[in-house]
């Protein structure tokens, strides 16, 4: 198939010999970056394309381009095959794109009518072209979005249909159980302590760690737990990508004794317990050195049970919509905004820290949100005409209907508000969090789920009341996002994002972790270039979404909606490759 993979995220590990502290090793937990994401495959048809040919009709051909982030240059990812005579053609070879939630992926679609065999493009009729995201295709009802084509003045192009379906070997998990006989003995008092270290290969050739089991203290003959494990995370979807597995004798100052290793692949694992699932195991060394040396003991496939995860995206293709709120902090230590030392300084010629962070965010949530309206709030400010101080009013100054249009009507709004309030204080963010926490009570049907963004230059004032209403929100289908801008000390916000300590409050401890901080400065780029440090921004506030929204679906039962029946065109059996 086409598409180039991105590199996952190497599993960077601490400790002697590449492991962590084996205080650890029983509870190893790989890290979501070193997973590659799961993979979509997308399918596209065209309708009442441009005719191009006179005494036939155009033979036309896809071609998809993707576009790096930093330099916004278009790439071509892939073409599918030549479909001749037809204005509706379905196109059969398919394009498999990796999918991120936190990332926008910009994609173009070009049409072509083919005239000859040459692969260069310029030889050949152009009939239009259509731009989107990744995330809007996965994000329109049904995964399947209808654009029209564009690119040709004064002409109607026609419409190309797009649907994306996620494959299917992304979201399996095994469960598999492993024993070993006869391993070698490595401490001179007992027997070993055995345990089984999994690496996948990557495309490179090189191997990254993506299990390990617990440890069977003094044997020779351990019985290992029974263990789960995404196929993604095994062998990256790829069922005859290789799988090293390493035996080692645990000791206590983390200087464990290699027994020996063995290779297996996914396809070779899933016969399940079979005389094919009994490995040797290997110590390279010892075999170099003694003739007579068979193996260091056998490793055994005890059972091998595969399992399907609902995904993320099998709820948005299901229906569920995700609804975005912004909160913006209006409180007097943002600086006077008609001067540049201020935060919320109204630069002609840039936007400012407020404005960065909220269009970077936005603009990948907003293709989850089929109506695109947003209510968008402000707190710590003196309202007019009366001067009232206010921790929840509508940037619009339409308390009744808080929703702008898209992202641009959020900016709008904001930069108003900067016009008209004054900025004062204090910092309290229970009120919004409240405000958003009753809109996600009265849906817990996983129809919706919500994300509230909220941007604040940092010393929080009511910090009893926001834990409290963050542990009553962590019952409910909603997240938290903080960006912290400016150069305040942010550890409250640490403390509120719970990825170490779980946030209590009055002996009651979040049900889930749902709040996500980060500091705006970690992403300033010092040399100029914000795209690419506010596509980091935006992958790290967002990458833990998609495991908070599954977290709240599972512990409530709720299962996704069956998606919408999907579009079945009809056949055109016509076909030449080029």
């Amino acid at each position: 198939m086409f598409g180039l993979e991105k590199p996952a995220g190497q599993q960077k590990l601490g400790g002697s010999g590449g492991f962590p502290s084996m205080a650890s090793v029983g509870d190893f937990n790989v890290l979501s970056s070193s997973i590659p994401a799961t993979k979509v495959e997308l399918s596209v048809s065209c309708r009442n394309l441009l005719d191009r040919d006179t005494f036939s009709k155009s033979d036309p051909i896809c071609v998809l381009y993707t576009q790096a982030i930093g330099n916004k240059e278009w790439r071509e990812f892939g073409r599918t095959e030549v479909i001749d005579n037809t204005l509706n053609p379905d196109f059969v070879r398919k394009f498999i794109m990796d999918y991120f939630f936190e990332e926008r992926e910009n994609l173009r679609f070009d049409f072509y009518d083919v005239d000859s065999k040459s692969p260069n493009l310029s030889k050949h009729d152009f009939l239009g072209q259509m731009f989107c995201t990744l995330g809007e295709i996965v994000g329109s009802q049904g995964s399947r979005l209808e654009k029209p084509i564009v690119g040709i003045p004064g002409k109607k192009c026609g419409t190309v249909i797009v649907t994306a379906e996620e494959l299917g070997c992304c979201r399996d998990s095994v469960l598999m159980q492993f024993c070993a006989n006869k391993l070698d003995k490595k401490d001179f008092f007992g027997k070993s302590d055995p345990f089984l270290v999994f690496h996948r290969s990557n495309e490179d050739g090189s191997f990254t760690i993506c299990h390990k089991t617990e440890v069977v203290k003094n044997t020779l003959n351990p019985v290992w737990q029974a263990f789960k494990i995404s196929v993604r995370a095994l062998c990256n979807g790829d069922y005859d990508r290789t799988i090293k597995v390493e035996v080692y004798d645990w000791d206590r100052d983390g200087s464990h004794d290699f027994i020996g290793e063995f290779t297996t692949s996914y396809r070779e694992l899933s016969r399940g317990q079979s005389q094919f699932n009994v490995y040797e195991v290997i110590n390279p060394k010892k075999k170099g050195k003694k003739k007579k040396y068979i193996n260091s003991g056998t490793v055994t496939l005890l059972s091998f049970l595969i399992e399907t995860e609902v995904s993320f995206l099998d709820y948005i293709k299901g229906g569920t919509q995700i609804n975005f709120t912004v909160a913006i902090d209006f409180t007097a230590s943002n600086g006077n905004p008609s001067q540049p030392t201020s935060l919320h300084y109204m630069n002609p010629y840039q936007l400012n820290a407020y404005g960065m962070a909220l269009k970077a965010v936005g603009e990948i949530i907003q293709d989850y949100d089929s109506d695109k309206m947003f209510p968008a709030l402000g707190f710590g400010a003196r309202l007019p005409p009366d001067g009232r101080v206010s921790h929840e009013f509508a940037l619009n100054g339409n308390p009744q209907n808080p929703y702008c249009h898209g992202i641009e009507g959020v900016m709008e709004a904001y930069y108003r508000s900067l016009k008209s309030v004054q900025l004062y204080g204090p910092t309290n963010f229970a009120p919004v969090i409240n405000h958003v926490a009753r809109y996600a009570a009265s849906v817990k049907d996983g129809s919706q789920y919500f994300v509230l963004l909220i941007i604040t230059d940092g010393v929080i004032s009511d910090m009893a009341q926001t834990k409290e209403s963050i542990v009553n929100a962590s019952k409910l289908p909603m997240s938290i996002i903080i960006v912290g801008v400016g150069p305040a000390e942010f550890d409250a916000m640490e403390e509120l994002d719970g990825d170490v300590v779980r946030i209590s409050s009055r002996g009651k401890f979040a049900e889930r972790d749902i709040v996500q901080f980060v500091p705006f400065r970690d992403y300033i780029d010092r040399s100029g270039n914000h795209v690419l440090s506010m596509a980091r921004l935006a992958k790290d506030v967002l990458a833990e979404i998609p495991d908070q929204f599954l977290s709240y679906m599972r512990v409530r039962g709720i299962k996704p909606s069956p998606a919408p029946p999907p579009y079945t065109p009809p056949i055109h059996v016509l076909q030449t490759q080029i």
